[in-house]
């Protein structure tokens, strides 16, 4: 293998550390013969992909490479496989697969052409993944990845450990974090710097405006042939968006603010949505599968609306964003149509420590959901113990 290659994935695997795995690494089917791992921006993807070179090359040949090196100006992706795989390589992952061109027909013809060598590839940017899955469907099973939970970032900035809970534990009071007495001061920490691992780094405010400018200025408009004019009303948008208590989109009027036509508006939606600015609630027409009514849309997770929103972020409004970030990595999340999610039949009603329980009277199986509290009791859950789902 060319040098540069090697060394390069050596002072990668050198700044590696395996003290802490995201949920996604016990979930992945390494062994695959190929397989996609897809997600936005800054969530940990790459470091995931290292942390299994490094305690599995010992044991087998093992190379990783970025997509966007410089070697690949001069270079394909084909004659590098085939050229590993003569020197005995095993296992190859190819990280920030999208900055290829043409990368999903030249992994199709390293897939046919060498039964026996396992690929993985990463991608940051998810629209474009979304555009060339379809030559690889039928062959590399693909994970979505999002940011930390709750329990994840306890665990990594603070070596807290937490258990896994599922929705009926949590619903049952059962969930616990042992050795926190007061889980409040930190679940505050996470919702305003929280769900990034580069959320401990003193410029971290720059690098998650780094990752917003870079997806809405580049990654959308380049998947959807956008110019820089339009790109630009897209970032306006999501001002808009991070600006509401949460946003309920009334197509006429939005596309005079932004200036855009009122019947392109759920395709940009749906762009940012996929890019992970933004979360999309729908109705029970279809729910998470895309088929329903949107009824609300809230910016993807607490940080990015405490980042956008700044001094006049609203409390409200973040608590619903963290609730749906957190509950529809493991659950099919719809709007209710008596509160304000509803899940498995399940009515839940997010607020403060004084929430009342008046948009749960008629449901069948209601809770509400608070804020500020450290316990709860009966009906009545505390919202940090849904940061402890994954």
């Amino acid at each position: 293998m060319d040098i540069t290659l090697i060394e390069f994935m050596e002072g990668q695997l050198k700044q590696t550390t395996s003290t802490f795995h995201r949920y996604m690494f016990d979930q992945i089917s390494w062994d695959s013969r190929m397989f996609g791992l897809v997600g936005p921006r800054g969530i940990g993807k790459s470091t995931m992909i290292l942390q299994y070179i490094k305690e599995h090359r010992d044991s087998r040949n093992i190379l990783y490479i970025s997509a966007d090196h410089l070697y690949f100006s001069s270079h394909n992706l084909v004659d590098t496989v085939d050229e590993f795989i003569k020197e005995g390589g095993e296992q190859i992952f190819i990280d920030e697969i999208h900055k290829y061109e043409n990368w999903s027909r030249e992994l199709k013809q390293i897939y046919d052409s060498h039964p026996d060598v396992k690929i993985g590839f990463t991608g940051s940017s998810v629209l474009d993944i979304y555009k060339g899955f379809s030559d690889l469907s039928r062959r590399a099973p693909i994970f979505m990845m999002q940011g930390l939970s709750f329990r994840e970032y306890l665990k990594l900035f603070h070596n807290i450990d937490a258990s896994i809970y599922t929705l009926e534990d949590v619903l049952a009071l059962k969930a616990v974090v042992a050795d926190v007495n007061h889980p409040l001061p930190l679940f505050r920490d996470y919702l305003k710097r929280g769900y990034y691992p580069f959320s401990s780094d003193s410029d971290f405010e720059l690098k998650l405006r780094q990752v917003i400018n870079q997806t809405m200025e580049v990654d959308i408009p380049q998947f959807a042939n956008m110019t820089a004019s339009t790109g630009r009303k897209l970032k306006k948008l999501l001002s808009v968006i991070a600006q509401s208590v949460p946003f309920k989109p009334v197509m006429d009027s939005l596309s005079t603010v932004v200036g855009v036509s009122r019947n392109i508006l759920p395709d940009y939606f749906l762009y940012m949505e996929q890019a992970g600015m933004i979360g999309q609630l729908r109705d029970d027409t279809g729910g998470i599968r895309g088929i329903g009514k949107v009824e609300k849309v809230y910016l993807d997770n607490p940080n990015i609306a405490y980042l956008l929103g700044g001094p006049t972020t609203d409390i409200g409004n973040i608590r619903e964003t963290f609730f749906y970030n957190q509950m529809r990595i493991v659950s099919d999340v719809i709007s209710s149509r008596i509160s304000d999610f509803e899940i498995d039949g399940k009515t839940l009603e997010v607020g403060g420590k004084n929430k009342g329980k008046k948009q749960i009277t008629t449901a069948k199986e209601g809770y509400i959901v608070k804020d500020d509290i450290e316990f709860g009791s009966g009906n009545i859950i505390p919202l940090w113990a849904f940061g402890l789902m994954y």
